[in-house]
């Protein structure tokens, strides 16, 4: 695990990258992309789509407080994390419905879509009817 970040213990404070939480959030967009790992750097230096401006700016006016109740909704899974979204809950599709992600200092440089799985694991019952004979088969044990 690189020492990006550390916290957990006690009298620490967050800090990313030897900066603290106050200190990116007063950051401009272009400090804070200096501090991000290549692919999210890249992605914000190449420019953000439309949709992900508006989520931006949706963000922007939203405080914490309003988000707990009504959540922002989002498809963007490929929205990178910036230090303004935190303390925020977004509603991120995950492929058929909306999931809550409230953002936490630690979430900073990754991506939306990496707090919430499109997929979930399967849970195999016993052979039911039209099953082959021997995967009818079940030990007494």
């Amino acid at each position: 695990m690189s020492q990006e970040y550390r916290t957990g213990r006690e009298g620490d404070e967050f800090t990313y990258r030897g900066h603290t939480l106050e200190e990116l959030q007063e950051m401009d967009v272009e400090e804070v992309v200096e501090l991000l790992p290549a692919r999210k750097r890249r992605s914000i230096e190449r420019g953000l789509t439309v949709e992900q401006q508006k989520l931006l700016e949706k963000a922007r006016t939203k405080d914490a407080e309003e988000t707990a109740n009504s959540p922002i909704r989002t498809h963007l899974r490929d929205m990178p994390i910036l230090p303004e979204f935190v303390g925020l809950t977004f509603a991120v599709y995950n492929g058929q419905s909306f999931e809550r992600v409230r953002v936490e200092p630690e979430m900073i440089g990754h991506y939306l879509g990496e707090f919430q799985l499109t997929r979930s694991s399967v849970e195999h019952g016993q052979a039911g009817i039209g099953a082959t004979r021997s995967s009818k088969f079940v030990p007494l044990k």
